[in-house]
């Protein structure tokens, strides 16, 4: 054991909420824990999804062994289907995140090709000569999700999965303290543990406090009810059908992702929904509105989401009318804020009742608070801690709770992505730094952060471009007077007598050069640095600058 090693090294997830990726190494293994997406972020123009980069195991593949999945969110689950083609090992992963992995993978035609294992609580794998892994549940805002305990030549490794502490859930399983406490009686050499909440005090809540509130609400509204949340929110969809049903409603699920949910949940059995419950959104519209629900998604404001859709008056199927009840069961992803004030502002416009979880109490998170990790640390009492899942101040207050908790200030890590931290019986220290940026994922294209997509996206976001037209005779020579057009540069009242004063000035230089024996990369050259002068001098604006030229 002198000569073991285990090294620890996030790929994401760690400096930023979603991403979510946690490779562990030994000389002779590696395993991967979850495979997740971040969504894109303002200075992300056109961006689909972002995923981690992987070099480091394409690099290492043979001897990656599997990817471990702790749960079926995007965030976790999501990069699956981009990773496959370069990352090609098995998949272990509980009921609902399995069954939403091999939607995915088919939509992606990879599904025939992957090695997929479902895995249970309490079920022991062995993978490769070092690593042995068993899932234990826990309680999340999603069906199946589990952690996983490593065993690993220096000790156990305990990785929590997100989680929080309500031992009376609503679909699911609690948090297993029981099977916890087992796992850590040996002693626990490593927790990496969800540190989302780690800056809140106090409890997350129990959801039964959430479906009583939506019950009050939903027996209480005169018109119709539309209630927004997560597609992977299942526990909300059983919520609000109860509601349905009690209050002699019918429910519509609107929405592809929470309508693919909704029947794969079903088809695991953790939705129990009457048959005549369930009304499309079309036929929901011959119903009086009391007598009708909508669920849909949309609850971060996405702009192509269904309640966006409705709230501007683009659904096919369903419009906002006064006297609408919305309820928007979800708090906002950092960063979405003001999609969300867009969406509530929007749907007030229209006439709805807004209901969200800063009036009642319509949402708990699924991840725990302060009061929960101290739980955990409590009872798990590791030597080593990296906190995990979160932007940097959230790992920075989970470290700082971990050392309040018996830690030791030196054992407490606060990784950021590609930090690689390695671990003997008698040392800890971070070594080196390995690649682990963004990786960009837009329709077919594929970019990292070395490339020029989007730094030249970000640059025409904020000035615009400039096309520059050239004629060119048959010896490459400048011919004519140049014409300018551009996009999201100046106004269109302002265009001409700018654009005149500029061809001016580029013609009087080209003129000047028109002698010289020049090559057409350097007249481009040219022009793109005479054009940028102009500009940034009239407008204190710097737009890209693209020649193009046509023979004459």
């Amino acid at each position: 054991m002198a000569n073991e090693a285990l090294k620890v090294l996030p790929l994401g997830g760690l400096g930023e909420v979603g991403k979510n990726m946690m490779v562990l190494e030994t000389e002779q293994d590696i395993v991967v824990i979850d495979a997740g997406v971040l969504f894109p972020e303002d200075d992300m123009p056109g961006i689909d999804i972002v995923i981690p980069n992987i070099d480091y195991l394409v690099e290492n593949l043979d001897r990656v062994r599997a990817i471990l999945v702790t749960h079926g969110h995007e965030d976790h689950i999501g990069a699956l289907p981009h990773i496959m083609e370069a990352l090609p090992v098995p998949i272990y992963a509980p009921g609902m995140a399995m069954a939403l992995i091999r939607n995915k993978l088919r939509e992606r035609r990879v599904l025939r090709e992957a090695d997929l294992n479902i895995v249970k609580s309490g079920e022991v794998f062995k993978f490769g000569t070092t690593f042995e892994a068993e899932w234990f549940d826990v309680c999340h805002s999603i069906p199946d999700a589990m952690g996983i305990a490593l065993r690993t030549p220096l000790g156990t490794v305990i990785h929590t999965g997100d989680f929080r502490l309500d031992n009376d859930p609503t679909i699911g399983e609690p948090t297993d303290f029981g099977r916890m406490a087992e796992i850590a009686a040996d002693g626990v050499f490593l927790l990496m543990a969800d540190s989302t909440y780690a800056e809140n005090e106090g409890y997350s809540g129990s959801d039964r406090e959430v479906a009583q509130t939506l019950h009050d609400i939903i027996g209480n509204a005169e018109g119709r009810v539309l209630v927004a949340s997560f597609a992977s929110q299942i526990a909300r969809i059983q919520m609000v059908a109860d509601a349905a049903e009690a209050h002699g409603r019918r429910l519509a699920i609107v929405g592809r992702s929470m309508v693919n949910n909704l029947k794969i949940s079903r088809d695991l059995g953790h939705l129990k929904i009457k048959d005549e419950t369930l009304i499309s959104a079309r036929d929901a519209l011959g119903l009086p509105d009391h007598r009708v629900i909508y669920m849909n998604t949309g609850a971060q404001g996405e702009p192509q989401s269904a309640l966006a859709r409705m709230a501007t008056g683009t659904h096919n199927d369903v419009d906002i009318r006064e006297d609408d009840t919305v309820i928007i069961s979800a708090t906002p992803i950092p960063g979405n804020e003001t999609s969300v004030s867009n969406l509530i502002n929007n749907l007030v416009e229209q006439g709805a009742h807004v209901v969200t979880h800063n009036t009642r109490n319509v949402h708990v998170h699924g991840h725990a608070a302060r009061e929960e990790l101290r739980v955990i640390h409590n009872l798990l009492q590791p030597r080593h801690f990296v906190p995990i899942h979160g932007e940097y101040r959230m790992l920075r207050a989970h470290v700082d709770l971990a050392i309040e908790h018996g830690v030791h200030q030196d054992d407490a890590f606060l990784l950021q992505d590609g930090d690689v931290l390695r671990l003997t019986e008698d040392t800890a220290e971070v070594v080196e730094k390995i690649p682990a940026g963004h990786v960009f994922i837009h329709g077919h294209g594929v970019w990292d952060e070395r490339g020029n997509v989007i730094v030249e996206r970000r640059l025409l976001a904020r000035d615009g471009f400039v096309t520059v037209i050239l004629g060119r005779d048959s010896n490459g020579k400048v011919v004519g007077r140049p014409k300018i057009v551009s996009s999201g540069f100046v106004h269109f009242l302002e265009a001409d007598t700018l654009f005149k004063d500029a061809i001016d000035e580029l013609t009087a230089v080209l003129d000047q050069e028109s002698g010289k024996s020049l090559q057409w990369n350097e007249v481009e050259a040219t022009v793109k640095k005479t054009v940028a002068r102009f500009f940034s001098q009239r407008t204190r604006r710097r737009p890209t600058i693209i020649p193009v030229a046509f023979d004459v």
